[in-house]
């Protein structure tokens, strides 16, 4: 995939009803497809489009958000944030705080350089998802993110 231009920075999104808003003032480090069960019940859908973020690089410039908290297929703590009006996640992080946070790509205004360098719980994936031959696929949650985030990264959609 080859972008004509280069985002710019902050990135900045919302819910669906746009009452509750976001900044981002570094590029993710990457940007996944997560197939876990809990994905697929949260979103209503097959998975979800992720971006692995730095947490003190995201800050919300409208709204409160709510939270909601679950053990993940990871059997790690999780919480999600979303919009207390229209419901619509906006991120998931980690308890305690790793520093990072899961995003929800969907969320962001501008989306053009949207694309997943990866495809993790694939062992969860609904049977009629077909993956292309180079896509890097993991059966559950991976021990070692450098490969996709460098392949996030190969995409050059934001600068060095």
């Amino acid at each position: 995939m080859v972008h004509r231009k280069k985002v710019s920075m902050p990135l900045k999104g919302g819910c669906q009803c746009d009452k509750l808003r976001f900044e981002l003032s570094a590029p993710p480090l990457m940007l996944y497809a997560c197939h876990c069960t809990n994905c697929q019940k949260q979103t209503g859908s097959a998975f979800v489009l992720s971006t692995a973020i730095v947490e003190n690089t995201f800050s919300f410039i409208e709204g409160e958000p709510a939270k909601v908290e679950w053990t993940a297929d990871s059997e790690t703590q999780r919480y999600g944030l979303y919009c207390s009006d229209c419901g619509g996640r906006i991120c998931n992080g980690q308890t305690p705080s790793i520093g990072v946070l899961s995003l929800r790509a969907g969320t962001f205004d501008e989306k053009s350089w949207v694309r997943p360098a990866a495809h993790i719980w694939v062992k969860s994936a609904q049977p009629w998802i077909k993956f292309e031959a180079d896509d890097l696929l993991y059966d559950g949650q991976p021990t070692d993110y450098t490969p996709i985030a460098e392949r996030f990264r190969s995409f050059g959609a934001f600068s060095a």
